[in-house]
């Protein structure tokens, strides 16, 4: 693992480079990553655990966590089992929502899909064998934080995953396939839990194990709904617009699917701009934090203008 003040500088020109700070905050996530899950007998489920965990992807989620531990004066070293646990648990949805019952999916990250790869019956205990696990490692590898805090984190990471969140905006998503008469009200619930609640808990699980106030918990919370629904509202037009080698998954999904879509409501023109609007909103609310919130500023704004 890369010992935190061995990472690169994250400036250039005096400036905030948010490509420098990625690409070193990825690596030390692969690398924590890689040791958080050893592969061990029974071989099958923990390689396929690691299959789709070690596939690649942003890790926008557990950066997100480790920037808002960081703004609120904490360290990376007391968030990263947390930072672990949120893309177990995202790794877990995705396997989940690729499998036949859901979105029948056979790519994920430019690579064959887990249950395409090990069966439907591994996939889906692969899945719940990280969901369980993510638990596991916030509790028994967080160091140097005070237990009501991390019990506050693991609590707040059950409702996100539960029906009060992912797992409620998942039903919703798939009753509303084929139904044209979906309201943006609908559409806004399905993605505000299926997808904003998990991105919401990155945030303000860093803030929390950081020990950060009620008000500025609020100010996390309020930016990561309003980068959530933009993150979702770029998906959706992503899946018009990539190309499947671009993307790394099949494109052109949700039309096959019959689901109504920010543009399909709105257009491409004005989802792009409502994104834009939500990412605005969301980096008011990180005024108060003044140069410490440049991590968290510049990947709002790189959720709204990425291209995969």
């Amino acid at each position: 693992m890369i010992a935190a003040d061995n990472l690169p500088e994250t400036t250039k020109d005096g400036k905030f480079d948010l490509l420098v700070y990625l690409q070193a905050r990825q690596k030390l996530c692969e690398a924590a990553l890689s040791q958080s899950v050893p592969q061990q007998y029974p071989d099958t489920i923990y390689e396929a655990m690691r299959y789709s965990l070690l596939a690649g992807g942003k890790r926008l989620r557990p950066i997100l966590c480790l920037a808002s531990c960081e703004m609120m004066g904490g360290t990376m070293e007391m968030a990263m089992p947390t930072a672990c646990a949120l893309e177990m648990i995202h790794t877990m949805s995705l396997i989940h929502d690729d499998l036949p019952a859901m979105d029948n999916d056979d790519y994920r990250r430019g690579k064959l899909t887990n249950h395409k790869v090990y069966g439907e019956d591994i996939a889906i205990l692969a899945g719940d064998g990280l969901l369980a696990y993510a638990f596991e490692y916030i509790a028994a590898q967080t160091e140097n934080v005070p237990a009501p805090r991390v019990l506050q984190v693991v609590a707040q990471l059950g409702r996100a995953v539960g029906a009060a969140g992912l797992v409620g905006g998942q039903v919703v998503d798939l009753e509303s396939e084929g139904k044209s008469d979906i309201s943006l009200e609908t559409l806004n619930f399905i993605h505000k839990h299926k997808t904003g609640a998990l991105l919401e808990v990155c945030v303000v699980s860093g803030g929390i194990l950081a020990g950060a106030t009620e008000q500025d918990l609020q100010r996390l919370s309020a930016y990561a709904q309003n980068i959530g629904l933009a993150f979702q509202i770029i998906d959706d037009i992503l899946d018009i617009t990539a190309t499947q080698e671009k993307l790394g998954k099949t494109v052109g999904k949700d039309q096959q699917a019959q689901k109504v879509t920010y543009p399909s409501l709105w257009g491409i023109e004005e989802s792009q701009k409502q994104a834009q609007q939500l990412i605005e909103k969301a980096c008011a609310q990180l005024e108060p934090f003044g140069e410490k919130a440049q991590p968290l500023l510049a990947l709002a704004h790189f959720i709204v203008n990425r291209d995969r």
